[in-house]
């Protein structure tokens, strides 16, 4: 089956196999934009193929920096909590040393 293919659903995807455009007869003459050179067009599409990309990579990188940023925090918060719990221990058994110092003292 030897069949065209249409505008939604082009024969090849590859712009160079595309066939041109063809004027309309129904337009006048040089009432569009002229035609653009299919490498023009091949290279617009694969810079927009290749910004999107990288559009998606600084987004990825962006997210796991902020990630790294969070577990980072999170580990200082997590230091800190611990930090405070061991000093609150030493403290009370600095209370405990110094009660059982005084008891000795006054026996």
């Amino acid at each position: 089956m030897n069949t065209a293919g249409t505008i939604d659903r082009p024969l090849t995807h590859d712009p160079k196999k595309q066939a041109p455009m063809k004027p309309s007869t129904s337009e006048p003459a040089g009432s569009a934009t002229p035609d653009s050179t299919h490498i023009g067009a091949t290279e617009a599409r694969q810079n927009r193929n290749r910004e999107m990309q990288l559009m998606q990579e600084a987004l990825a990188r962006a997210h796991m920096h902020d990630r790294l940023h969070d577990a980072v925090r999170e580990r200082r918060a997590m230091r800190l909590a611990v930090a405070q719990r061991m000093q609150r221990r030493a403290e009370r058994a600095s209370l405990r040393a110094r009660r059982a110092l005084a008891m000795a003292v006054m026996q």
